[in-house]
């Protein structure tokens, strides 16, 4: 019984924790121009058109926080919203094929690595991986260097309603036990949809467990 309850109590503050407001604080295109770190800090990255600002949006509840394209490269900063001072989220440009100039490409993707490696406040990146499609070089690229640098990172499926539900633990195991032979992979992968809500809830418990204690309840 007091499992359940520390369950539900943990459930219950993940869904109050996301439903207070999210505000966008900066968009960075330069070192310069990152926020100060006020709260514990959780990264989106992962392949252009992976579903990173749909994702953000999901968890936050607002259709329109995080700017949605079609058109890959769409995001070209590091983009910061602040949950009720507790946490940031921060939407990085994808990664792969972008519809923009080389040297643009090539500035964001030198600062997302900077940031990646080096930023003290980040407690987790998410690496989305669309469930479509599954870990791709690029995505393996991202993981070996987070690896190398000791930074703890999880692997988060997208798009799980555009697979087959006959096919989606198939889906779910392989990335998994790939995901194992990675060092700073957190041991569980997540099976998400921002189109249908599916596994949101269980992503929002595992980040509000980040949210800074210094302010909880």
């Amino acid at each position: 019984m007091p499992d359940e309850e520390s369950a539900e109590s943990r459930l219950a503050f993940a869904r109050w924790l996301f439903a207070q407001p999210c505000r966008f604080v900066a968009g960075a295109a330069s070192e310069a121009r990152l926020p100060v770190e006020t709260a514990p800090e959780v990264a989106f990255v992962g392949r252009s058109n992976v579903g990173k600002s749909s994702l953000v949006n999901a968890l936050t509840g607002q259709k329109t926080l995080a700017k949605v394209s079609r058109t890959p490269g769409r995001t070209q900063q590091l983009n910061f919203f602040d949950l009720a001072g507790r946490l940031m989220l921060v939407d990085l440009p994808g990664y792969g094929y972008a519809k923009a100039a080389k040297r643009s490409v090539e500035a964001w993707t030198a600062l997302t690595r900077r940031y990646l490696k080096g930023r003290r406040g980040l407690e987790r990146v998410l690496v989305l991986i669309d469930a479509r499609h599954g870990l791709k070089e690029s995505d393996r690229a991202v993981m070996t260097a987070m690896d190398e640098a000791a930074r703890p990172y999880q692997l988060v499926l997208t798009k799980a309603d555009l697979v087959k539900a006959s096919e989606r633990d198939q889906v779910l195991d392989g990335v998994s036990k790939a995901a194992a032979r990675f060092r700073a992979s957190h041991p569980e992968v997540l099976l998400t949809s921002a189109e249908k809500g599916a596994g949101v809830d269980q992503l929002r418990l595992h980040l509000a467990a980040l949210a800074s204690p210094a302010t909880r309840d």
